[in-house]
């Protein structure tokens, strides 16, 4: 018989939203275990998503929603994580050893783009994620220069398969540790697709639970033809809140949603903007672009990120700003909406092809 105690727990703590996912504890994307050991209770809690640094707040959080329940005890509670394979497009097989592949796109250049995605891996790397991060942009490649690895070229160990470089915890890998820094990509569409194909394919990424793919700008052929071919368990996209920003964010969303890939949610980039002076705030691309965005696809908002000058300075200089200065205010918002992302997916399909065991025809 469930000691009355513990049932009202279990009830109270199913009210408490989990501000990764959205949703209540206990449901997609968290999973939930209330009992009852002598004068205390024991709440295990598995998350679908990394949470190394950010356990402490999720733990507080809860500490705080479960006081006016007045128990005669203490609770103790043990979060841990399980990230697991998602479902990709219908007839393509997921990478060998990556996870999840989430894209991070967008409809036009200059939103910032390659800087949330960079952030957003230092973010997911620094919860506790193997993660990965593939600049797609061949004729654009600005991670190199992100990441400081400008100049830096991938070995091989076997002759078919390339190491990625390591730089702030990420494995990395881009065509600009392939060709010269001034070395213009002259490169039509199959050509492009082929060489994304081969650093997609033929990099060893090892073990990852997040591939994050800096997808080049735009909604045109490649674009369309990568996100195809590419098994990616969900996108993210990322917009200013400039209308014409918004314009071209929509046609990114949209071409997602007709090829099948889930799409997490809206980051707005650029949102404020504070003076380092005088602290006077102002919406310099206007406000709420990304909300009306997201409310208009029912996507989720994850997250208004500022305009500020540091962002671009540490990016430039090779440490992006979740690595420059990881316990900031504006690292804590690259990963809230990182991890807002991977919560979103974490409550999606996940994908079982890779329980089923492969049948093979012989001739006798």
């Amino acid at each position: 018989m469930t000691d009355p105690s513990t049932a009202s727990l279990r009830d109270h703590l199913a009210t408490f939203v989990v501000p990764q996912t959205g949703r209540p504890l206990g449901t997609a994307g968290t999973s939930l275990e209330v009992q009852r050991l002598g004068p205390q209770w024991r709440v295990a809690i598995t998350c679908g998503f990394p949470l190394e640094r950010s356990r402490g707040a999720l733990v507080e959080g809860l500490t705080r929603h479960c006081a006016a329940l007045g128990l005669p005890g203490p609770i103790e509670f043990v979060v841990t994580t399980s990230i697991v394979a998602h479902a990709v497009q219908h007839g393509l097989k997921p990478l060998p050893g990556v996870h999840n592949v989430i894209a991070v796109a967008s409809g036009k250049g200059g939103v910032g783009k390659s800087t949330v995605a960079v952030n957003f891996a230092l973010a997911l790397a620094q919860e506790g994620a193997r993660v990965g991060l593939l600049d797609a942009d061949i004729y654009g490649p600005s991670q190199p220069r992100m990441l400081g690895l400008m100049g830096r070229r991938p070995e091989t160990r076997d002759g078919k398969t390339l190491e990625p470089l390591a730089a702030h915890g990420l494995e990395a890998m881009s065509i600009g540790f392939l060709v010269d820094d001034q070395q213009p990509m002259a490169w039509r569409g199959p050509m492009v697709t082929s060489a994304l194909n081969q650093l997609l394919t033929q990099t060893n990424w090892g073990d990852l639970d997040y591939l994050v793919v800096d997808m080049p700008p735009g909604t045109g052929d490649i674009q369309l033809t990568l996100a195809q071919r590419v098994p990616v368990s969900g996108a993210v996209i990322v917009t200013t809140p400039q209308d014409i920003a918004l314009a071209d964010a929509r046609k990114g969303l949209e071409m997602f949603q007709k090829v099948h890939v889930p799409v997490l949610g809206v980051v707005e980039n650029m949102s404020i903007h504070v003076c380092s002076n005088c602290g006077h705030e102002e919406h310099i691309f206007g406000e709420h672009g990304g909300r009306e965005l997201s409310a208009q696809y029912e996507v989720p908002l994850l997250g208004a990120l500022p305009l500020d000058k540091r962002i671009r300075e540490e990016t430039d200089a090779g440490k992006p700003t979740v690595a420059a200065d990881p316990t900031g205010p504006l690292a804590r918002a690259f990963r809230e909406a990182a991890l807002r992302a991977v919560g979103e997916l974490a409550a999606r399909t996940k994908d079982y092809s890779r329980l089923f065991p492969k049948i093979t025809v012989e001739e006798d």
